[in-house]
């Protein structure tokens, strides 16, 4: 199914990305539709042959490999205005899935040769990204790791004090290398302390701030 993106492009959430590189992906590419995935069908999949970049017009995407146990470590979140697909070589390293029903514009491997200039940004942001990925993980106490994961789901939709985490608790525990059942017994001692309060299992509202940014660093 395909839909046109100019009627989602409201919906990216600025500040995820440089705005001045996705304007001129935006606008260089205006006649080219967004097809829809549904809620878990895959975007492409680890061994396929890489190249192509997706920006994301609306809903969100994980990015995950498969263990040799058969457990899931999900390495990104990516969210409405991002672009994803970066990877070094020829083919994907990992699997990429719609979380929840997602609109995606693909950039063709030639146009984003083309369009270098504007990618360097995002390629740059997405290895920042991973460093601070790696610094969570590296941290003891599952509650850091939350409340840094809380931090920067809020930085990605502009500071909100209320926002969606379009993805599970499931989600969440396999991004942070926690248990579900940690990680849900982390909210819950945040909503029981006032530092957050919880709408419902996909909308979170911070209350205390301060709080949180030190319990994350």
């Amino acid at each position: 199914m395909t839909i046109h993106p100019r009627e989602f492009r409201s919906t990216a959430l600025h500040g995820a990305t440089p705005d001045i590189a996705l304007d001129g992906l935006f606008d260089r590419s205006a006649g080219q539709p967004a097809t829809l995935f549904s809620a878990g069908s895959e975007i492409y999949a680890q061994g396929e042959k890489a190249g192509d970049l997706y920006l994301i017009e609306f809903g969100a995407v994980r990015v995950y490999r498969l263990l040799a146990d058969g457990r899931r470590q999900i390495s990104s979140f990516h969210l409405a205005g991002e672009v994803f697909g970066f990877e070094a070589g020829g083919t994907h390293h990992f699997f990429a899935e719609a979380i929840g029903a997602t609109g995606i514009r693909v950039i063709r491997a030639g146009q984003g040769a083309a369009r270098s200039h504007e990618l360097l940004p995002l390629v740059l942001q997405g290895l920042v990204k991973a460093q601070e990925h790696l610094l969570v993980l590296g941290r003891q106490h599952a509650a850091e790791r939350v409340a840094a994961f809380l931090l920067d789901m809020a930085s990605r939709q502009g500071d909100l004090e209320e926002f969606d985490l379009p993805m599970s608790r499931g989600d969440v525990a396999d991004y942070l290398g926690l248990t579900i059942e940690t990680v849900s017994r982390v909210f819950s001692r945040m909503k029981d302390k006032g530092i957050v309060r919880l709408p419902s299992l996909r909308r979170v509202r911070i209350l205390k701030w301060d709080t949180l940014r030190a319990m994350s660093e």
